[in-house]
């Protein structure tokens, strides 16, 4: 059945994500005093394995963490470990990151041949919705209160930075930039403000649209207690701009948890977009301060050559980031940070503007 659906001629719309794809295995290690698993590495994941279950060369099925596979008999081995029963989402099993034997573990690799898929897939074919596998996580409509328009405006960025593991290779296009920066990750909600090129106001979640509705929605609240709009729209007209937008966190009482402890929700920017084009860091930092908005705390600016020998591999900036500490948090562990160019590059890996993010596998065990 799996070959059938493969061979259909379909044009799926496009995944955020690949949470199930075809993937070639790089390495195995001996993990100490385990006879019975090893480690597997797929792109720059590591994974717990069934010792001999593969070796490298071998292209296998690799599920990311935080998939969410369905029930089916070929995941019933699952069961006693990953087994979520959800509102939303209904039966399945979840993948998380673990800890086997002192080794992190991040994902699920299985044999094609276990799936009953062929062995000529090519490498990086996405398996996600052919597996029926989700991604764990509450919809967005149960998360941001009030009533939407619809889907976020396809002009207005979806902010969904790639993890270092996914392209561990964005490392050396970093080190080959003239400056780049670090920034903290908030574990919050991504919200954008908006003025499109027919002068009409957009105020979106992470995926849709909100309606202003009185009192319904925190965050459009906020947009207009502090002018935002008037604040959008002066930026414009000093840059004379025919479209803008402006993205950042939304964090506070009610979000994830709440994990910078605030008394009320509040806004930290990221992103400064004009005309299409994400604008530099300097300009971020200049309109959070014109405009008295606050934006995420940048930990360090560097150049690309002191990053690179800082961060040869994904694994020294893994280990950096389980051992950062800062003051946001509270003595909390901070889940990640995000690394860019202080000026836009774009990147032919990731056919996007040049950023990763890297989230502290400490947390991930912890949440």
């Amino acid at each position: 059945m799996l070959n059938d659906e493969l061979n259909k001629e379909l044009q799926p719309e496009i995944l955020e994500r690949k949470l199930a794809s075809v993937q070639e295995i790089l390495d195995v290690q001996p993990i100490p005093e385990a006879d019975r698993i090893e480690t597997a590495k797929v792109e720059g994941w590591t994974v717990v394995v069934p010792k001999g279950q593969v070796k490298p060369g071998d292209k296998v099925v690799y599920f990311e963490i935080d998939s969410f596979l369905p029930i089916r008999p070929e995941f019933e081995f699952l069961r006693d470990s990953s087994y979520k029963k959800d509102d939303f989402l209904g039966e399945g099993m979840r993948l998380k990151t673990r800890r086997l034997r002192g080794v992190y573990s991040q994902g699920l690799i299985m044999p094609l041949s276990d799936l009953g898929l062929p062995e000529n897939l090519e490498v990086d074919t996405d398996l996600t919705e052919i597996l029926g596998v989700k991604k764990y996580e509450l919809p967005e409509t149960a998360l941001i209160g009030g009533a939407s328009l619809g889907r976020r405006p396809d002009f207005i960025v979806k902010t969904n930075e790639i993890r270092v593991q996914n392209k561990p290779q964005l490392l050396n296009e970093l080190g080959r930039c003239e400056e780049v920066y670090i920034s903290l990750k908030l574990d919050g909600s991504s919200h954008s403000v908006a003025i499109d090129r027919d002068g009409k106001l957009r105020v979106t979640s992470h995926n849709m649209e909100l309606k202003d509705e009185n009192k319904q929605n925190s965050f459009y609240e906020f947009v207009k207690d502090n002018n935002i709009e008037e604040k959008l729209r002066k930026y414009m007209n000093e840059n004379n701009l025919n479209e803008a937008v402006w993205q950042g966190e939304w964090c506070g009482p009610g979000i994830q948890n709440n994990k910078l402890m605030l008394q009320k929700p509040d806004w930290f920017m990221f992103n400064v977009y004009g005309d299409g084009k994400r604008q530099d860091l300097d300009t971020l930092l200049k309109v959070s301060e014109e405009f008295n908005l606050k934006h995420v705390p940048i930990l360090e600016r560097l150049s690309g050559k002191d990053f690179s020998e800082r961060f040869p591999t994904s694994d020294d900036i893994l280990n950096w980031v389980e051992n950062l500490k800062v003051d946001t948090y509270r003595n909390q562990l901070p889940e990640g940070v995000v690394i860019r160019p202080t000026e836009p590059i774009y990147s032919y890996t990731i056919q996007s503007d040049l950023s990763m993010k890297v989230i502290n596998n400490k947390y991930l065990l912890k949440e």
